[in-house]
């Protein structure tokens, strides 16, 4: 396989589609399906050209083209990661035996699963951020918003490029529905909650991309493992590209949290809100939000479905080849923390196999302390006081066996009465969320920025903060 990106191409791509005529004449009557989503369901505020980075191959070196774009022009493609010839399967009964280039018959609809679930995220996201551009803080932002939207398609893109190639015609009519469905739409929502959710504001954007964005990391890193080597080698590729978006997530948090700081020592008061940035309280309000909603992306703490991807090679763990033990998991066990009738916690000890989903949860939430601690750093470097934290896991879920409780950010287990009354301090209230978006009115002149977040402390691409990074009508 060419490692070089074919842009002559009408689909630019790597797999050689002007090899399969079939496949490419199927893939071209899908695309024009695409730009008429993309056009009713992408960003709403027009521009003339966005400062945009376009793989051009997919090696370590020079994947990556800078210049100034004009969005609908964009040439969305079909990139998969170099293929190594040598490689094996690292988990499961297949433990060994060579990568599969076809799909198997017995695995069929679990992968064709799998894919569609993944596929389903990527323009449900787009969805959910349409109207941001309309209020964003700069135009470095905008630039960023539109990075991850485009970036988002093409990781559609991907998933259709599986369904079309390796699933038939029940993987055609599977691709048909990821444009059908809408994020938020009564009849026809997308599959998994979190991706229902309304991004509002420019905060919900920075928290999104920083916890929902990093759940994507973590699901990819898992079908990276997968005995199924197309899928394996689009989501190594994929992973290059969702590290920009949870880079715009973190340094969103930072810059927030920096600007929100400044304001309380400027002003010697954590009451900031008459000076136009964000109290601290509610950051924490929408960090116990996002990052419980994206926890449930998980899933339940207990899987058989889970178990019976990873025996059969289809989904492994994160950073599968680099456990020390038999990848198989038929003899481990491992510890589930649950909550009692009396409302304490207790433990119970499950096959590993079957908690597997948990073990997923547990390198995410390891992650996600990076980004917090991040966050007090810039505190403490202030001298402030305040400190953000993760709440308890069992939180404000929906999903799980924390799902039919009321457990508070402290991991307390609590009664009906005592959330109600109390839920106000910990998860963003109405007036919270009108507050937000009360500041967010956009900012578009070079070098500017709004007054509730701080600038970058570098732009892209070597480029300065005050570079034109969008051209507006």
């Amino acid at each position: 396989m060419p490692e070089k990106i074919d842009y002559d191409a009408k689909i630019p791509n790597n797999v050689d589609l002007a090899g399969d005529r079939r496949l490419q004449r199927a893939l071209e009557g899908w695309q024009p399906k695409f730009m008429n989503w993309w056009g009713e369901m992408g960003p709403t505020l027009a521009t003339q050209g966005v400062y945009l980075r376009t793989a051009i191959s997919v090696g370590r070196e020079g994947w990556a083209h800078f210049d100034h774009v004009n969005v609908p022009d964009y040439r969305w493609g079909i990139f998969l990661a170099e293929r190594d010839p040598d490689r094996t399967i690292a988990f499961g009964e297949h433990r060994g035996e060579p990568v599969w280039q076809q799909v198997p018959g017995e695995y069929r609809s679990e992968l064709q699963r799998l894919i569609v679930i993944q596929g389903d995220t990527e323009p449900a996201s787009v969805e959910q951020q349409k109207l941001l551009g309309l209020t964003a803080p700069s135009l470095y932002d905008l630039r960023n918003l539109f990075q991850v939207n485009v970036e988002e398609g093409r990781h559609l893109w991907a998933m259709v490029y599986l369904l079309h190639a390796y699933f038939g015609r029940e993987g055609r009519e599977e691709a048909e529905g990821l444009l059908l469905r809408n994020s938020g739409s009564p009849d026809a929502p997308r599959i998994l909650g979190a991706f229902n959710e309304e991004t509002a504001d420019w905060l919900a954007f920075y928290m999104f991309t920083y916890f929902t964005d990093r759940d994507g990391k973590y699901q990819l890193g898992t079908l990276k493992e997968s005995a199924f080597d197309p899928l394996s080698r689009t989501c190594e590729f994929m992973l290059k590209e969702e590290a920009h978006h949870m880079f715009v997530g973190t340094t969103g948090v930072d810059r927030v949290v920096q600007r929100s700081a400044d304001l309380i020592r400027e002003h010697d008061t954590t009451d900031i809100a008459a000076h136009g940035g964000i109290p601290l309280e509610i950051i924490q309000r929408y960090i116990n939000f996002h990052y419980t909603v994206s926890l449930d992306l998980f899933g339940s703490e207990t899987s058989t479905n889970a178990a019976n991807y990873y025996t059969a090679g289809l989904k492994g763990r994160w950073l599968e080849t680099r456990r020390k033990d038999d990848h198989k998991l038929t003899d481990d066990a491992a510890l589930l923390a649950k909550p009692l009738a009396d409302g304490t916690w207790g433990s119970e000890e499950l096959q590993a196999i079957l908690l597997l989903n948990l073990d997923l949860r547990a390198e995410y939430i390891a992650d996600c302390q990076t980004g917090v601690k991040r966050w007090n750093r810039i505190l403490e470097d202030a001298g402030i006081s305040f400190r953000f934290a993760l709440p308890h896991p069992g939180f404000n879920r929906e999903v799980g066996i924390n799902s039919g409780h009321h457990v508070t950010p402290d991991g307390s287990i609590v009664d009906e009465q005592t959330w109600q009354a109390a839920k106000h301090q910990w998860l963003p209230t109405t007036e919270d969320l009108s507050f937000v978006r009360s500041l967010m009115r956009p900012v578009y002149e070079r070098g500017k920025i709004a007054s509730w977040v701080a600038p970058p402390r570098q732009g892209i691409n070597g480029k300065p903060f005050d570079y034109e990074y969008v051209y507006l009508p």
